[in-house]
């Protein structure tokens, strides 16, 4: 499990991180979002120790990672997908991260077959594709099999099967009872990985809760109704004062929900080819409730 209890962080007179608290909970994948400049990558340097906060206290497994006996087999993390010296081949890279960490060298055989890199093990990984280093960076992260991962934009620079081999193998991690906190701007790709989300801005957090309830919270409650009576139904919402609207064939009711649509159709024999309540995507709600926290807003260029 992380804690973060009360983190801030401050850069001279900007504050990077204000007052920031959440739980991350093992056995579950759970999304860290934010706008560019929301304090994301800070928190977690915070967690991993290596930034000192100004106030508050990361913890893990209910330490601070400083304390820890044994980082690596406790904690693995992907920060930075190019930290690894060019001329070095992901062997050799993983073979000295083994060895400062009391770690057996069939390890580094283990997690280069998990991640894919088992072929191209001799090669200097200054050489390597974006997607290549990603994955040597994933290895890492395994190389202690921790309880504890964290991943800052896994899936950078990984073609669509790469994509999909991550969000299945963080599913699977989280099913082994591990904690893990997965952060990316590939809001679409969340909706599919995280099934909890900590979002931030500003260094504030803005939500933690499932994606589902995320999602909802920026749904309008509006509802989808079909049917060959319009007319009939446009009569009765007005009857009902509802707010609704035609778009194409079908009505899109607000305030009212399924339940009460359906009574209302019924008790004016209305037949009902759809009732649907309609859903935000991720990226909807993300923008939605997120939006007064960008730092940099662009103006739509106009068009000539």
């Amino acid at each position: 499990m992380i804690e973060a209890s009360r983190l801030t962080k401050r850069y001279g007179s900007t504050v990077a991180v204000d007052d920031l608290s959440f739980t991350v909970w093992p056995g579950r994948v759970t999304g860290f979002l934010g706008p560019n400049g929301a304090g994301k990558s800070t928190t977690m340097r915070m967690i991993l120790g290596l930034d000192r906060p100004d106030g508050g206290e990361a913890l893990i497994g209910g330490r601070p990672y400083r304390e820890l006996e044994n980082p690596l087999r406790t904690v693995g993390a992907l920060l930075d997908a190019h930290w690894v010296h060019p001329e070095r081949s992901a062997r050799a890279h993983l073979a000295w991260q083994a060895a400062t960490n009391g770690i057996p060298r069939k390890r580094v055989r283990d997690v280069l077959e998990i991640v894919g890199l088992a072929e191209v093990a001799g090669r200097a990984a200054g050489g390597f594709s974006l997607g290549m280093s990603q994955r040597l960076g994933i290895a890492g992260a395994l190389l202690g099999d921790p309880e504890v991962l964290l991943f800052d934009e896994p899936v950078n620079g990984l073609d669509p099967e790469g994509i999909l081999w991550v969000r299945k193998f963080v599913h699977r991690l989280a099913a082994e009872g591990r904690t893990v906190l997965v952060s990316s701007h590939l809001l679409a790709e969340m909706a599919l990985t995280a099934q909890d989300l900590v979002v931030i801005g500003r260094g504030k957090l803005i939500a933690q809760c499932t994606t589902e309830e995320f999602i909802a919270r920026a749904v309008d409650g509006a509802v989808r109704i079909r049917t060959p009576h319009a007319a009939q139904l446009r009569a009765a919402l007005e009857r009902e004062r509802a707010m609704f609207a035609t778009d194409d064939d079908a009505i899109l009711v607000s305030g009212m929900d399924s339940a009460e649509l359906g009574e209302l159709a019924h008790a004016n024999g209305i037949t009902l080819f759809e009732l649907s309540p309609q859903r935000a995507s991720l990226e909807e709600a993300f923008m939605r409730l997120t939006g007064d926290a960008v730092e940099y807003h662009a103006e739509t260029p106009a068009l000539s």
